[in-house]
């Protein structure tokens, strides 16, 4: 099972060392399952707080060119949703080589992908996922007022639902939206799919301030998050910084040591995370 409150662990350990939390995306199966195995050690041990598992889909509405083409990558490859699962299953087991002491335990993990594989699966979805250890899960296509019978299942297995919202989401939505999320609100910074530029760092932190008045949810900010100086913008405003599109620019490059520079890069990230 997983562990209640993983993802609450995550921000407190930042907010404690003064430093905004590392959220770290990437697509599962991309380009294949083993490779997924290492990577996801590899970020483990660049210091990343939370991994978003991606789970590919055929029709990734919200991304952006190069997440479109990981999806692409990893369904060609096979991966379906349970593949995901046992990814995450295997982490939890401590089966994952190279993985840090301590990281199945501790490194949190959400499942962000689109609505239609996870509500094939119906009500067993939620007891699968907190059966491999899955923490929480982002639907980018599924509002909280269509979503609610899945938001339910996963707070009754001990899962956080996580929601979005966007610069232009209506004050009625966000209600629905603070009433229906757990774990933390991941703040979409820009209007557009994911890796397009950010908007100005004065209307952000406007913003996060209106946010931060209405719930006490933790906000991590994400898309358009290139690299790390644009995490150490961020840092000082933001409960958590979300780096997606240019990891999986990395992976999409490939190529020798891989993991190593995926670790390297993920190392940068967690630097910048500093607010001192």
């Amino acid at each position: 099972m997983c562990a209640p409150g993983r993802i609450a662990s995550v921000f407190e350990r930042a907010r404690a060392e003064e430093r905004a939390a590392l959220i770290v995306y990437f697509t599962a199966g991309d380009p294949d399952l083993a490779t997924s195995r290492e990577l996801l050690a590899a970020i483990a041990r660049g210091g990343a707080d939370l991994i978003e598992l991606g789970v590919p889909f055929s029709d990734p509405a919200a991304d952006g060119p190069v997440l479109e083409a990981a999806a692409a990558r990893a369904l060609a490859a096979g991966t379906r949703l349970e593949d995901v699962i046992a990814l995450c299953r295997e982490l939890r087991a401590g089966e994952l080589e190279g993985l840090p002491e301590g990281a199945a335990e501790t490194l949190a993990v959400i499942l962000f992908g689109y609505a239609n594989p996870f509500l094939r699966r119906g009500e067993a979805l939620a007891p699968a996922l907190a059966g491999a250890g899955v923490d929480g899960l982002l639907s980018v296509d599924l509002p909280p007022d269509s979503g609610l019978p899945l938001y339910d299942q996963l707070r009754a297995a001990g899962l956080d639902p996580i929601l979005l919202a966007t610069p232009t989401t209506r004050d009625e939505r966000l209600e629905a939206i603070f009433s229906e999320a757990r774990g933390f609100l991941y703040y979409v910074s820009l209007v557009g799919v994911t890796g397009a530029a950010q908007g100005s760092a004065a209307d952000l932190q406007q913003r996060l301030a209106e946010l931060r008045s209405r719930s006490p949810l933790p906000v991590a900010v994400g898309f358009g998050v290139d690299g790390p100086e644009a995490v150490a913008r961020l840092a000082p405003v933001a409960d958590g910084v979300v780096v997606g599109t240019a990891l999986v620019r990395l992976i999409e490059a490939g190529g020798p040591e891989l993991p190593a520079r995926v670790e390297a890069f993920v190392r940068s990230l967690r630097e910048a995370c500093a607010r001192g």
